[in-house]
């Protein structure tokens, strides 16, 4: 995996990210199961909770270019170093890559599984479907 390619794709959509009123530009880049590298940066909106996440840029970038599994994925600040994602975009994450998801984080490569614990995910709602219709697990 290049991390400096993907860190470096992340540093150029912070550039373009839209943060007038916290004035922290954060971007986002991650790479899919097919060798697709999608990418997003995070926009601003007077309503302050009606912000949209780099991640979120990612996630949407992924379905609009062919959906997939995010495999890799990297988040910097406007001065380019690594952060991590807050709890509801590491959820949208582990949705879009599971629990073997690799993010790269201030102290190094962390599967989704490490920095989201015991997730909540589809194959929780499934289990349950399932359960309720009979079908073995």
């Amino acid at each position: 995996m290049d991390w400096e390619k993907l860190t470096a794709e992340a540093v150029a959509i912070a550039e373009r990210a839209y943060a007038p009123y916290s004035g922290f530009p954060v971007g986002a880049a991650a790479m899919v199961d097919d060798g697709r590298t999608v990418v997003g940066c995070n926009v601003e909106n007077a309503a302050y909770g009606v912000v949209l996440c780099a991640e979120c840029g990612v996630v949407s970038q992924l379905h609009a270019t062919g959906g997939g599994r995010l495999t890799h994925f990297v988040c910097v600040n406007g001065l380019g170093e690594v952060i991590m994602p807050c709890g509801r975009c590491r959820q949208l994450l582990y949705e879009h890559g599971g629990k073997s998801l690799v993010l790269m984080t201030p102290l190094g490569e962390r599967t989704m599984d490490e920095v989201l614990p015991q997730a909540f995910g589809p194959d929780d709602l499934r289990h349950v479907t399932d359960a309720r219709k009979g079908t073995p697990a």
